[in-house]
């Protein structure tokens, strides 16, 4: 980082952050040069228990790992962090954010203890001009993170930081947010959302829950829309998810689940296809599924 940028990110601090040490500014652009094109994932993450459970999600997960050459860090963007702006985590230490209630003691003893990253934290906010970036110290990793890549990355040994998704703000926004992060993916940083393309809680048959295949007509016709536009490369239409009819407004009953996915997507290139795995709704109105971009 030279001069010039120091100055002006020490500038847009805010004073949360003011206790960052100072040789984190300075290596900030040290630690993430030039690598190869990281692939970019949406994982469908689901019922916070598949964090205890060996089932074909998971097992997909971990399929899936074995494609990936190792990132330096891993920025993820997840459903369950909303805020008003845009914060990225900047704590050397995120604590596992247990974000849920009325599930077994086991779930809550589970401890994802990854690393975090000041300087992905710096680094993301310097390359996002579009909007001012917040560094925060209040959040951690939920679990719309750590359910999901502790499958990837068992030892919790590859730094993270989470991306907030601002409520405020149309689908439209949150795409081109998502381009504006491409370079990360040439500096070992693999960039993960995590959401769910179908998720209608209140319209959930728990009791089907176990029942596989089971999904009700709408999610089912949702879902092979959907499908068909990541694959078509139709991102247009899956920004204005709020005009593709009744199936979508039933999948998308609200966008915080729904949006991750969209980060992913602005990160395909030309060169690039969109891989899906995980393809399965459960409960009737939960889609699992996942997608990978990477080379064709």
């Amino acid at each position: 980082m030279d001069r010039k940028d120091f100055l002006k990110t020490m500038a847009i601090l805010p004073l949360g952050a003011a206790a960052m040490q100072l040789n984190s500014l300075k290596t900030a652009t040290d630690a993430f040069g030039p690598t190869e094109r990281m692939p970019v994932l949406f994982l469908g993450h689901g019922n916070p228990m598949n964090a205890l459970a060996d089932n074909s999600f998971t097992q997909g997960f971990q399929q899936m790992a074995k494609t990936l050459p190792k990132p330096r860090a891993i920025l993820c963007i997840s459903a369950h962090w909303e805020t008003k702006g845009t914060f990225v985590t900047a704590m050397q230490k995120p604590e596992t954010i247990h974000d849920f209630g009325g599930f077994p003691q086991a779930l809550f003893d589970v401890q994802y203890p990854a690393p975090g990253s000041p300087e992905l934290a710096l680094e993301t906010q310097k390359l996002i001009t579009s909007t001012a970036i917040g560094l925060s110290n209040e959040w951690g990793l939920d679990h719309g993170c750590w359910t999901v890549l502790k499958f990837l990355y068992p030892n919790a040994e590859i730094p993270i930081v989470e991306m907030s998704i601002d409520y405020t703000k149309p689908a439209s926004y949150h795409y081109e947010l998502g381009k504006e992060l491409a370079a990360l993916r040439r500096k070992g940083v693999l960039i993960v959302g995590s959401g769910n393309t179908v998720h209608n809680l209140q319209l959930a048959a728990w009791d089907k829950m176990m029942l596989p295949g089971y999904a009700f007509e709408w999610a089912h016709i949702a879902n092979e829309k959907i499908k068909k536009m990541i694959l078509e490369n139709d991102h247009q239409s899956l920004i204005n998810f709020d005009k593709q009819g009744r199936e979508f407004q039933l999948a998308v009953p609200t966008p915080e689940h729904y949006i991750p996915m969209l980060y992913t997507l602005a990160l395909r290139e030309k060169d690039e296809k969109a891989t899906v795995f995980n393809d399965a709704i459960v409960a009737g109105s939960l889609n699992m599924l996942s997608i990978k971009i990477d080379k064709a």
